[in-house]
This record gives C-alpha cells, sequence and structure tokens, in this order.
C-alpha cells in the first residue's frame, strides 16, 4: 500500500498546478462575477435570439 502511494505522488509533476489548488470562485470580484454570471447570461439570451431569428422563413 505504500508503495501505491509514492506513486500517486511521483506522477505529480513539481511546480504544477493541482486540482487542489483551485479557489472557489467568489463571486464579490468584479472579473468573477462577470466571467462566470454575466457573460454566459448574455450568450444564452443572443444563442436564442440568433435560433428564433434562424427559424422564422
Amino acid at each position: 500500500m505504500m508503495t501505491n502511494l509514492i506513486l500517486a505522488i511521483l506522477q505529480l509533476p513539481l511546480g504544477t498546478q493541482n486540482p487542489d489548488d483551485n479557489l472557489p470562485v467568489n463571486l464579490k470580484v468584479p472579473f468573477d462575477l462577470v466571467v462566470f454570471v454575466i457573460l454566459p447570461v448574455i450568450l444564452i439570451i443572443l444563442y436564442l435570439i440568433w435560433r428564433k431569428k434562424r427559424r422564422k422563413p
């Protein structure tokens, strides 16, 4: 079992990001709010408008 743990640790290259290093999204930061809330909503609305115009003959 110890060798499995050592092999798992050796697979992570030093100096690279880890999934454990990620921080949660903070919606109080304006950049996070724009990127993760406002832009997706705008893209969905634009897609729905485009699809509606495309269906009209």
